[in-house]
């Protein structure tokens, strides 16, 4: 499911459980939006997303989002300064996807179930890349270039990954383990399974299927957080 259809068919939470799709309650100008404004944003964020996927964010115009929504660019403009702060707002929102993936970190990696707990992990990772593939390309390109904002986004998006497998490798009792250092090991990895998801698709012509890919990441983070 692409981020557009994902932010459209979001189902919305129960017992008080944060909904990571929920949108602001203000405008820019700091006026509350109500459920009408809440109803025309989210809109405003499906069409973003939509649109990013088909023509990258060198193409994104404000004019073409609103023209999809059915709103004129003013009515976007009480929402997003521009088409790049819409596009942060997605980012913020499909971050939140990796929160469930630290499940399998709570598993014994050293256990017979190990193996399979890290290949579940990968696994969830590359379809949370397949799925927002777009809109994560687009956070890490402008983090790289230098934009704090989706920096920071992106950090705060792998924190619960580099931070599990930093405490997974901490807490080995492998001898191996004490050359590492434990938050510089999870960093390098984590780096690696983001290249692996974002380009997995890029390997098939040197034969590794999907399915290569994550079998071989997952091996390859099992046995630098059990050594």
């Amino acid at each position: 499911m692409t981020s557009g259809e994902l932010l459209h068919r979001m189902p919305p939470t129960q017992d008080g459980a944060r909904d990571p799709f929920k949108v602001q309650d203000l405008a820019l100008d700091g006026r509350a939006i109500g459920e009408r404004g809440s109803r025309t944003r989210s809109r405003i964020l499906t069409s973003t997303a939509t649109i990013l996927e088909a023509v990258g964010i060198n193409d994104l115009r404000v004019v073409d989002i609103a023209r999809s929504v059915g709103c004129s660019p003013a009515t976007f403009y009480q929402y997003f300064r521009d088409s790049s702060d819409a596009v942060l707002a997605l980012a913020e929102q499909v971050g939140e996807e990796t929160i469930p993936l630290g499940a399998e970190m709570r598993v014994d990696w050293r256990g017979p179930d190990g193996v399979a707990a890290a290949r579940r992990m990968v696994d969830g990772f590359v379809r949370y890349w397949d799925a927002h593939r777009a809109v994560l390309r687009t956070r890490n390109l402008a983090a790289q270039e230098g934009d704090q904002r989706f920096r920071e986004v992106r950090n705060r998006a792998l924190r619960p990954l580099t931070e599990g497998l930093a405490l997974m490798i901490s807490e080995s009792p492998g001898e191996g383990s004490k050359e590492l250092t434990p938050y510089a090991a999870a960093a390098a990895l984590v780096a690696m399974l983001e290249r692996m998801a974002e380009f997995h698709s890029d390997l098939e012509g040197y034969g590794a299927s999907r399915d290569d890919v994550v079998t071989t990441t997952a091996l390859i983070i099992h046995s630098t957080v059990t050594r």
